[in-house]
């Protein structure tokens, strides 16, 4: 079978070029070896944000308790379960009515190449003038005894119960999200982190006020702590885990490796198609084109980029690798802004540039900075956490922020709009923001 563009992978940036290729009249198939979707909406950000959404009224609930709010509020596990899945379950059919709306062949089955311009799936050979892979990333394996009694992220999402006591390997976005869902949910979680601080793409001063919210919640986060081992006794697992001066065994009823994502790129057989590629994904140039094989494109978390790991981004390179399938290599990515926030309760957000990154490049900033937590937006929820800060150059437009506190991902995007447009902090100062909203914080931050 002979087409124009395939694309392998069916996530937010294959879906994207699949369906712009296949509308601009390129005769267009996709395939995937999981239902189409994706990890963001399958196994990632919308599920996760959907039992989140739960433990944010526990959250509320919490923080307002004996101040206007009586009574014990609780998740049902599995009425929540059961609603995410639902979400979940509708998420393929939508996505397969969009590609028979645009003609995209679809083929389900995990793809190899058999040739710099041919893939094979099952028995069949499918030819194209182009190839886009864009098949995501995946946790990493840990190498360590007992790591197939781990679960990941996946596993996690699709749990029919909680169990009484949760580990987390890793310090990064999964770990902390989920030990807060699990803390609301009534269980115990542990955190255990190799490295000497946890969130390390994230600002250090946010992150410690953070660490702070996450410890006031009896999540038991353990840094400088190398997981060397599980193993399974009775009916718990026991993970061992050494640091400078000791080791310590600690007994839990499951374990997650949230140790960090890899490129999804096995089984592709990318030699065959001479498509290079090294730790971070597929080497791509500043068209997202592979280097050593120009019919070869890549996108979303498998390439090597200087995008973030981030649904938005993996969208934003699916246009610009459409755009150069369809006219020629002309449009570049922009990864300018990339907003980012992990969704704790309460949320931390990121924009543009932190300190260290600064510093490193000797790129002259001053700093706006504090605590909001006896601002009004702060008080009238009873919240405790709340701080910011705005890096800004010499001529008043912003470098960086950097937020923790209630709908810190909303006002974020407002940070971001500022460093994308240009816009001076002056500017965002004497705007008339509606009242009293989170964003009305945002003139007394810059």
């Amino acid at each position: 079978m002979k087409f124009d563009l395939i694309v392998i992978g069916s996530g937010m940036s294959g879906m994207t070029i699949a369906n712009k290729c296949a509308a601009k009249g390129l005769k267009t198939a996709v395939t995937d070896s999981r239902p189409y979707g994706g990890t963001c909406a399958l196994r990632g950000c919308d599920p996760k944000k959907i039992l989140i959404g739960a433990a944010e009224i526990i959250d509320r609930a919490n923080k307002m308790s004996n101040i206007g709010i009586s009574g014990k509020v609780e998740i049902n596990w599995n009425e929540l379960m059961a609603y995410k899945n639902d979400f979940v379950t509708n998420m393929p059919p939508r996505v397969e009515k969009g590609y028979q709306k645009n003609d995209v062949t679809m083929f389900h089955g995990a793809a190899s190449f058999d040739s710099p311009n041919s893939i094979k799936i099952g028995g069949d050979i499918l030819e194209s003038d182009k190839i886009v892979i864009s098949t995501g990333a995946k946790a990493r394996t840990l190498n360590i005894p007992g790591n197939d009694l781990c679960i990941d992220s996946s596993d996690f999402l699709n749990l029919d119960s909680l169990p009484n006591h949760v580990t987390f390997i890793g310090g990064g976005y999964i770990s902390f999200e989920f030990a807060h869902l699990v803390a609301r949910a009534g269980s115990k979680a542990t955190i255990l982190h190799k490295g000497e601080r946890p969130l390390e793409n994230f600002d250090e001063d946010m992150v410690d006020h953070l660490v702070k919210a996450t410890e006031g919640l009896n999540i038991d986060l353990k840094l400088k702590s190398e997981v060397v081992a599980i193993e399974k006794t009775n009916n718990h697992l026991l993970v061992t885990a050494k640091s400078e001066n000791s080791t310590q065994t600690i007994q839990t009823d499951m374990v997650v490796n949230a140790a960090g994502r890899v490129p999804e790129l096995d089984g592709l057989n990318l030699e065959k198609a001479n498509v290079e590629y090294g730790k971070k994904g597929i080497i791509v140039n500043e068209f997202l084109q592979s280097k050593s094989n120009s019919s070869v494109y890549a996108a979303g978390d498998c390439a090597a980029t200087q995008g973030l790991n981030l649904t938005p981004v993996a969208v934003m390179e699916g246009h610009a690798v459409a755009s150069n399938i369809i006219r020629g290599n002309s449009k570049k990515p922009d990864y300018t802004e990339m907003p980012s926030s992990l969704f704790t309760l309460p949320p931390l957000s990121a924009v543009g540039f932190t300190e260290k990154e600064l510093k490193d490049k000797e790129i002259s900033y001053h700093v706006n900075s504090g605590s909001a937590k006896d601002w009004y937006n702060a008080k009238r929820i009873n919240e405790s956490t709340y701080a910011y800060k705005v890096l800004l150059n010499d001529e008043g437009y912003i470098l960086g922020a950097h937020l923790i506190g209630p709908h810190s991902e909303e006002t974020i995007n407002l940070f971001a709009l500022a460093i994308k447009n240009k816009i001076k902090a002056n500017s965002l100062k004497s705007f008339v923001y509606s009242y009293p909203s989170m964003a009305s914080d945002v003139g007394s931050m810059v």
